[in-house]
């Protein structure tokens, strides 16, 4: 199965009067490149999120963030350090003595000043074991949004590997003709200049301008690189980095075959190939 590496997803899991929220942003990368945000009081889960994420995800630069929102019921209220408050007052209001013009605060800018609010004391254990199970479920939707995106890639690189086997298959029908023609023309403004032509001399050098214009080793390999991207778009395994080997290979090929062309036909072909081939690699930079 072909998977994208551009995904989101998102979930949230109540752990007692926490609600904690997982997000999983996935962009293409050559390699898998994870950066988190957590929350401070998620420190703890810190190696053990980076390695769930690494285990499912191969490559891709992946953006995992681990937050909480508390859920107060009405009768309850908030646990405040209030020895805490009033050395914050203390302090403050020694500072303001020194300023010029003092700003004036309310309470709620004190309750949102660290270490002010007491965190119940929670089971650490507990608490790891769902923030892992939340992390799980992200990670299974960020992949289902990856192997949807990934399908739809597949089908396009598809699509343009079979119109590339068109392409070759022409050029292996004008290649003859090509050079039939080239032959012919020869020959006659040959036959123009010299009144007695040796024609045993004129094969020859006939058969050394075909081996230069020869494109059927181009045309084989082009052949089988297109099948080879078609057998591994089946795999079921990172192909990201194979298939933009690939991509060289057949771009190669195909520059070969336009610098060899010495037919309009021909250089439309190999112009065609070089079309298709770009646009197979700018969606290959997606692919995990």
């Amino acid at each position: 199965m072909t998977y994208s590496m551009t995904a989101f997803a998102s979930s949230e899991l109540k752990f007692e009067n926490l609600i904690l929220h997982c997000e999983l942003r996935s962009v293409n990368h050559r390699y898998c490149d994870i950066s988190l945000k957590i929350a401070e009081r998620f420190r703890f889960i810190e190696t053990d999120a980076r390695r769930l994420v690494a285990q499912k995800l191969k490559r891709g630069k992946i953006e995992c963030s681990l937050s909480y929102k508390k859920q107060l019921s009405t009768d309850e209220g908030l646990s405040v350090d209030m020895e805490a408050v009033q050395a914050l007052l203390k302090s403050t209001d020694a500072i303001e003595k020194l300023m010029m013009a003092p700003q004036s605060f309310s309470a709620l800018d004190i309750l949102n000043y660290p270490n002010i609010q007491i965190e119940p004391s929670t089971d650490k254990q507990a608490l790891k074991q769902s923030l892992s199970i939340l992390i799980s479920e992200t990670l299974e939707g960020l992949i289902n949004a990856r192997a949807r995106e990934g399908a739809e890639l597949q089908q396009l690189i598809s699509l343009r590997c079979h119109k590339m086997q068109a392409c070759v298959e022409q050029a292996k029908v004008r290649l003859p003709l090509v050079l039939k023609k080239i032959r012919t023309k020869l020959i006659a403004q040959i036959e123009e200049l010299v009144a007695a032509p040796d024609y045993e001399r004129i094969e020859q050098e006939l058969v050394i301008f075909a081996q230069k214009l020869d494109v059927d080793e181009e045309i084989d390999r082009l052949d089988t690189h297109i099948n080879e991207v078609l057998a591994i778009l089946e795999r079921d395994e990172p192909i990201g980095r194979r298939l933009d080997f690939l991509m060289q290979e057949m771009n190669r090929e195909a520059n070969t075959l336009g610098s060899k062309s010495a037919d309009k036909a021909m250089t439309a072909i190999a112009i065609e190939l070089k079309v298709l081939i770009e646009q197979m690699r700018e969606q290959v930079q997606n692919i995990e």
